[in-house]
This record gives structure tokens, C-alpha cells and sequence, in this order.
């Protein structure tokens, strides 16, 4: 855990004089608006999302912490974006040149790294390696649901999958399978499956099940999101 008031690692502090100064600058920027000093497990889970992409080149991960005494630090911001202490923390993400209409991680998610990071996914575009995911098969996937994506096409992904996960290692081939065994029902069912699939286990996911089901479960739906466009229709921001 971290200690109370530590700076996340991977995570830049925000105030009213820098903020519009540098998340102008990013594709995307993900902040969490919270006390000064913030602690405990959703801290602990932010820092996850920002070491986990410290590396996307794109996307800014920061805080504002807001000071409700004293000289008031920050209120301003909390008040330009409609937040109020009772709901921290909150995240947003802002899109470059579009800082006065951000969107906002829906509290009805679980304040969980992964769930954050399907949500930056999701609304931005931006490929984002989420837990038990496996880049090159994230490209395979993101060819194979193309919608110019030909029978013949999707055949051919499939094979070159099936190849690449032979010489994996062990946690990695677990993985791949699962990309396998999706691309393989998108060929028997159709593109459709993606989503009734996408359904199915998150209800799982939400039913009363062990922790070792859950975690198995959510690497399953964090590989899902890889075969989900980022302008599909069908499944929705709210969806994630």
C-alpha cells in the first residue's frame, strides 16, 4: 500500500496554475480528483493504472488534490468540473483540446486498474495493454474484427494465431489460447459472438462466484475488449 500522501509513481501532481498548461499537451489525460493527501485501495489501484502506462506515449495519468481548508488549494478546479468532496475520488479523462466537457469513470464500476484502463481504451482508441493481455495477439485481434476483414482474411489471422502461440511460454500460451478460441467462434458464429460473449461474462463476473473464477473471468474480458472496435456501435462506453 501506499503511504498516505506519497506520490504515485508514473503520475504527475496537477494545480489551477499548470493544469490546462499541460493536459492540452496529451492525446488523453486521465486525472483523479481527491484530497490532498489520498490513501488506501483506490489510491493504491491508480497507481497500478499509472505504472501500467507510464509507457503510453499518448495518454498522461495525474492528480489534483484538493485542499478543503486553509488557503483551499485546487478548489477551483473541483468546482470548474462539478466535483464535490463526498464523491472522491473521481476520474476523468479529458481529450486534447476539449478540457470543459471530460468524461467521467462511472461510479457504478469497480475503482479497479484494469476497469480504469478499458475505460481509457474504450474512449479514446488508444491501444492500452490490460492484464493478461498479449500485444501481438491484440494486433491480431484488431485485424481479425476489422470490418473490411474478409472470411478469407479472418482465416488467415486465425492460422498465423494459432502458430504464435505454439512456441509461447506457459503463462503466455494460456493467454493466447484464449485469443484462439475466440477468433475461432467469431469464424463459427460470426462477428456477433464478440458481444453476446462480452455479455455473458460479465454477468458471470457479477453472479456469486470464487475469486480465482473472477480474476479468470476478468483476463477473459480484458482479451475481449481487444476484438471490440473502438467505434462499435453496439457496445457502448457504458458498456465497459
Amino acid at each position: 500500500m501506499c503511504e498516505r500522501g506519497l506520490a504515485l509513481k508514473g503520475s504527475v501532481s496537477l494545480d489551477s496554475f499548470t493544469f490546462d498548461k499541460v493536459v492540452n499537451r496529451f492525446v488523453a489525460t486521465l486525472v483523479k480528483f481527491d484530497i490532498q493527501y489520498p490513501y488506501g485501495e483506490k489510491h493504491d489501484e491508480y497507481g497500478v493504472v499509472a505504472e501500467s502506462l507510464k509507457n503510453t506515449k499518448d495518454v498522461l495519468v495525474a492528480e489534483v488534490g484538493v485542499q478543503d481548508y486553509g488557503d483551499h488549494d485546487n478548489q477551483d478546479l473541483a468546482d470548474r468540473f462539478g466535483i464535490k468532496k463526498d464523491d472522491f475520488p473521481v476520474v476523468k479523462l479529458f481529450l486534447q483540446n476539449n478540457l470543459q466537457s471530460p468524461l467521467t469513470f462511472p461510479t457504478s464500476e469497480e475503482f479497479k486498474a484494469d476497469k480504469i484502463k478499458q475505460f481509457v481504451k474504450k474512449s479514446t482508441g488508444i491501444r492500452i495493454l490490460l492484464d493478461k493481455c498479449l500485444q501481438d495477439f491484440d494486433e491480431m485481434a484488431e485485424t481479425f474484427m476489422a470490418p473490411k476483414a474478409t472470411k478469407e482474411i479472418k482465416q488467415k489471422v486465425l492460422s498465423e494465431a494459432e502458430k504464435k502461440a505454439e512456441g509461447l511460454s506457459d503463462e503466455e500460451k494460456k493467454s493466447a489460447d484464449v485469443y484462439v478460441k475466440l477468433m475461432q467462434k467469431v469464424v463459427e458464429r460470426g462477428d456477433k459472438f464478440v458481444a453476446s460473449e462480452h455479455e455473458r461474462v460479465k454477468n458471470i463476473i457479477a453472479g456469486k462466484v470464487s475469486e480465482t473464477k473472477k480474476k479468470e473471468m476478468q483476463a477473459r474480458l480484458n482479451i475481449l475488449q481487444s476484438f471490440i472496435p473502438s467505434d462499435n456501435p453496439t457496445m457502448t462506453k457504458s458498456e465497459l
